[in-house]
């Protein structure tokens, strides 16, 4: 215990980061992921062959590659204004916006395809009835998957703490740079990210039973 009360602030510090790198993360995943699942869904081919393309880059390129490409490639391109937390960010959104964009279009293919023509019977465009008809029954038929995706971001928040962005894997770094045991250190990091992950879950497990699509 003498580990986690002595460095109480610091553990604080790291969890804290953690939660934000999460959420800013889920918020551009999710809004980037809904744009991607309207062009894999939309009728225009070109459209479908972009968003096909993006998504099989995004989720066919390790993450890691992604965090060198951002933080190392950006600077030597002169785009040097940002912080490596919102670098971290938007590589974390981006990457996770791929997996966002295929959940949601396992819902889409749950919404029988009559509801989608009878709204443009009654004069809805297809962006339209995708916003009013669509995405609504969609997104709740995808909630387990997007539960996922996010519980994936905060395990992959710890590749962060290898790009100078502090979060609890930073924590860790620092206090066995201070001396204390790798494995106490570990064990305490370990169950900060269990408590996080457990709250996603639940939150998840929650909605799913909330928002359960009737059958």
């Amino acid at each position: 215990m003498e580990v986690l009360t002595d460095n109480a602030g610091l553990f604080w510090q790291g969890f804290m980061g953690t939660v934000r790198l999460m959420c800013l993360s889920t918020l551009l995943a999710f809004a980037l992921g809904i744009v991607l699942v309207s062009f894999r869904i939309s009728p225009v081919p070109l459209c479908r062959g972009i968003g096909a393309t993006v998504v099989t880059v995004l989720c066919n390129t390790p993450l890691t590659v992604l965090f060198f490409a951002v933080t190392l490639g950006l600077p030597m391109l002169g785009l040097t204004g940002a912080s490596y937390f919102t670098l971290a960010v938007l590589v974390m959104g981006g990457y996770a916006s791929a997996f966002v964009c295929e959940a949601l279009r396992s819902g889409v293919n749950t919404v029988e395809i009559g509801q989608a023509e009878a709204a443009r019977s009654l004069g809805m465009s297809t962006l339209q009835a995708a916003v009013l008809i669509v995405f609504p029954q969609s997104g709740r038929a995808a909630i387990p998957p997007l539960g996922t995706v996010v519980i994936t971001l905060v395990k992959n928040s710890a590749l962060a703490g290898g790009f100078s962005v502090y979060e609890l894997f930073s924590t860790e770094k620092t206090l066995v740079e201070r001396g204390y045991a790798v494995a106490v250190v570990f064990l305490w990091v370990t169950a900060a990210y269990l408590v996080l992950i457990t709250v996603v879950s639940t939150g998840f497990r929650f909605l799913e039973r909330r928002l359960a699509v009737p059958r």
